[in-house]
């Protein structure tokens, strides 16, 4: 939507503007919204939808709105709406009382494990301590052997290098490498090509010629050109 209809209280002004500050302010210009909002009780919060029992609500109120109403088949849906509903109740109920008697099972169970466990955990923790210092020591043992086998290669390598630089300088010194000597002279890219020195005594210049007629000799053309054209 469009604000060029509105009128402009408060126009843009230059840093170079000296005018005197004006004391009118727009109601655009002013702060807004500087309290916060939080949601209140009753406003379908993510806790409170959590908390209800929709498919209740929504046979109570089918319930509601059959019992309204004077067909037979409306009271009939009533029955059996109300019925679900005593059900919902009953099941919601023994589903409890199910859940709580698993969770103390489950808490006795686990009592019991516990006491087995810690049985278990003081003859476990011998053997692991003497699984541990083998497995240390085995550990040591590799670390030992790949720092061995790391020298041992870097070894290898900075004399391959080295035999590498030796044998480079010597074949890239044309006087030490006399066999590799080439004396022959380089063609060119272009000795080859087809139309060659086509411009070799071939003159731009005009050739020089005796004319008997003062009219046509070459210096009154150019003077002509010169001067008159």
């Amino acid at each position: 939507m469009t604000t060029a209809h509105r009128p402009t209280y408060d126009p843009a002004r230059g840093k170079s503007n000296e005018q005197a500050p004006t004391r009118m302010f727009s109601s655009r210009s002013l702060p807004a919204y500087t309290v916060l909002k939080y949601r209140a009780v009753g406003q379908a919060s993510s806790e409170e939808i959590e908390q209800r029992d929709l498919r209740m609500e929504l046979l109570e109120a089918e319930a509601l709105h059959f019992s309204k109403k004077e067909d037979p088949y409306d009271i009939k849906k009533i029955s059996q709406n109300n019925e679900l509903l005593k059900n919902n109740h009953e099941d919601s109920k023994i589903k409890r009382a199910m859940i709580l008697q698993e969770t103390r099972n489950i808490d006795a169970d686990d009592d019991k494990e516990e006491e087995n466990e810690d049985d278990e955990d003081s003859e476990e923790e011998d053997d692991d301590d003497d699984e541990t210092a083998e497995l240390l020591r085995e550990l040591e043992k590799i670390r030992r052997e790949r720092a061995e086998e790391n020298e041992r290669l870097e070894r290898e390598k900075a004399q391959k290098d080295e035999e590498q630089r030796e044998r480079e300088i010597a074949m890239g010194n044309p006087l030490l490498n006399i066999s590799s000597r080439d004396f022959s002279v380089k063609r060119r890219w272009d000795d080859d090509v087809i139309f060659k020195n086509q411009a070799r005594g071939i003159s731009d210049r005009p050739k020089k010629a005796f004319v008997n007629d003062l009219l046509r000799t070459e210096f009154h053309r150019k003077f002509m050109k010169r001067y008159v054209k």
